[in-house]
């Protein structure tokens, strides 16, 4: 257990947190995958899983997660400081080499399914990961094979999709979709692969691991901060624990049996892996999944379980406020929903109210913070258009941007956070970490204010960063992307509002002189170099883009341009 900091700013919020939650609460550190073992023992035979219809009790998880971690360390030699990928979607298999991987001391590093070979490659080869775990569904197996061709991972452990469907299903699949499946042991790296089942028949006790919950690192999550560079936040076992422990104090129960926890936003955002999958888990209760976000498919998996608590972004959450009378009826289970990754138009907000009488909680996190800074409460309900308050033995204050000194409250200021969740720091990057950290405070980029109560508002960014559907697409990245088209001599890409994401990038294009190209021709070109959010919405021609005085191009004129544009096409 640790104990929240002595107090050396003002704590506004601590008079006016809601009943039964105390800011100085002990705050648990015990290694999650302890903590959820340990659940496995108190209830083997409580359902911990739903995949599809597919249920795994606690009893056959922690069977799953022993016999893994100890295949990974005789076959393997995995260990602590060894970096394991995992390239999964939600299915049992990520929950499982999730555990067992932190079970040997070694250290997750999340991927992407949806990030191109290009993307990966990076994060693999920064990482120094040894090992990847993946589907031997052709679409992530053939990424898993280009890496691995590629020098970036040596080995790779292939999980057969079909054996986590439910029976019917597995059949259905085998007969209707097993062209989407791999032909592993035929594919060009079939040497270096290895079969999960394989491994998990073998059925070894794993040998025990001393992990110094302070000093070890977890999970090693990849964002790119404030330039869209992937670097690795080194997020150590007490880090991610301390998170699950806030959150479970904030919840005041919610989070604890018979509740059930929809995990429909993806393990590997540190949103779900904490939220959807640490916390209920480590307290014994069920996770319902799906692999991907169709509102049909999360209407049926609602009625069919009878869940209680879905952690969303603010485009499904959308999502289902437009389904109207037809979503209704399913959601009618629901009692909280927490939405995150991305500021909550209040627009949505009220069209979400009329479809359910859930609880609609609006939080605030990022990777660095493992990732839950603020919440609104629960159980009653926040003020609106807040994030809330600061989680249990949380810490934030607000700077002047231009001084560096602490704001009074109501003052804008960058928001900076300090607690036992915030990273170690970057993975072999001495100057980032130190740019991300004031005085031993974590700095966010984010703009924003504090009440009287203690409820914090967000009003802007510093960084340049767009949140698409919750997740950070970088301008920097997609710029660089259309800088490689040899027709193209100057970009600029920003942020803009969109109905369903969020966000979206929009580029404006500078062509060389002489040279011709099309928006539908540069799209065309992005593809192969960008994933599904990055590729801008809309690309603009113009013969020169705006500049600062020191020939830096800008994107204050563009944004503004794009803002007279938009209101110019409103109907009158």
């Amino acid at each position: 257990m640790a104990k929240a900091a002595t107090a050396d700013v003002p704590r506004p919020w601590i008079d006016h947190y809601p009943e039964n939650i105390s800011w100085d609460a002990p705050i648990n550190t015990t290694p999650v995958f302890e903590q959820v073992l340990m659940a496995c023992a108190r209830t083997p035979e409580a359902d911990a899983l739903d995949f599809l219809g597919h249920k795994t009790k606690f009893g056959e998880l922690a069977k799953a997660i022993n016999a893994f971690a100890g295949a990974l360390q005789t076959q393997f030699g995995v260990r602590k400081g060894t970096r394991v990928a995992l390239l999964l979607p939600n299915t049992p298999f990520y929950v499982i080499a999730y555990y067992a991987v932190l079970r040997t001391g070694a250290t997750v590093v999340n991927c992407n399914p949806l990030y191109t070979v290009h993307e990966l490659t990076h994060i693999a080869a920064n990482a120094g990961a040894e090992l990847m775990i993946t589907l031997d569904l052709k679409q992530l197996f053939d990424k898993a094979q280009a890496l691995t061709e590629a020098g970036h991972v040596k080995s790779v452990i292939v999980c057969h999709f079909p054996d986590a469907l439910p029976g019917i299903k597995k059949l259905l699949f085998k007969l209707v979709k097993r062209r989407d499946l791999a032909k592993v042991k035929d594919s060009r790296i079939a040497a270096k692969v290895t079969l999960y089942k394989d491994m998990t028949a073998r059925n070894e006790t794993p040998a025990p691991v001393s992990v110094d919950p302070l000093k070890d690192v977890a999970v090693q999550q990849y964002t790119g901060g404030t330039t869209g560079i992937p670097r690795g936040a080194m997020l150590s076992h007490a880090n991610v624990a301390a998170n699950t422990s806030q959150i479970n104090a904030w919840g005041c129960g919610i989070f604890y049996p018979p509740s059930r926890v929809v995990a429909v936003l993806p393990f590997f955002h540190i949103f779900a892996m904490t939220v959807c999958m640490n916390v209920p888990l480590g307290n014994g209760s069920q996770v319902v999944m799906l692999p991907r976000f169709e509102l049909k498919a999360l209407l049926n998996l609602l009625t069919r379980t009878g869940a209680n608590i879905l952690p969303a972004v603010p485009t499904l959450i959308n999502a289902l406020a437009k389904a109207g009378k037809q979503a209704e009826a399913h959601l009618s289970s629901l009692e909280v929903v927490i939405s995150g990754g991305a500021a909550l138009p209040n627009e949505t907000r009220a069209a979400f109210g009329k479809v359910s009488k859930a609880l609609l909680a609006e939080g605030y996190g990022l990777t660095e913070a493992s990732p839950v800074v603020c919440c609104a409460a629960l159980r009653v309900p926040s003020k609106p258009m807040s994030i809330g308050q600061p989680l249990p033995a949380t810490d934030i204050r607000f700077i002047d941007i231009d001084t560096n000194k602490p704001v009074p409250l109501g003052e804008r200021g960058e928001l900076q956070v300090r607690g036992p969740q915030v990273m170690l720091g970057y993975f072999n990057d001495d100057e980032a970490t130190r740019d991300a950290f004031m005085d031993g405070w974590l700095r966010t980029g984010d703009v924003g204010y504090m009440d009287g109560d203690g409820y914090v508002f967000l009003v802007d960014r510093i960084k340049d960063l767009i949140i698409s559907s919750g997740f950070n697409v970088y301008p920097r990245i997609i710029e660089e992307a259309l800088a490689e088209h040899p027709a193209v001599d100057e970009n600029n890409v920003i942020g803009v509002p969109d109905e369903h994401r969020g966000e979206v990038p929009v580029a404006f294009v500078k062509l060389k002189k002489g040279a011709a190209a099309t928006e539908d021709e540069l799209k065309t070109f992005l593809e192969k170099k960008l994933n599904k959010l990055e590729i801008p919405r809309e690309i603009i021609f113009k013969d020169a883009l705006p500049k600062t005085l020191i020939g830096k191009l800008s994107k204050k004129e563009l944004r503004e341009e794009y803002k007279q544009k938009e209101r110019k096409s409103e109907p009158a």
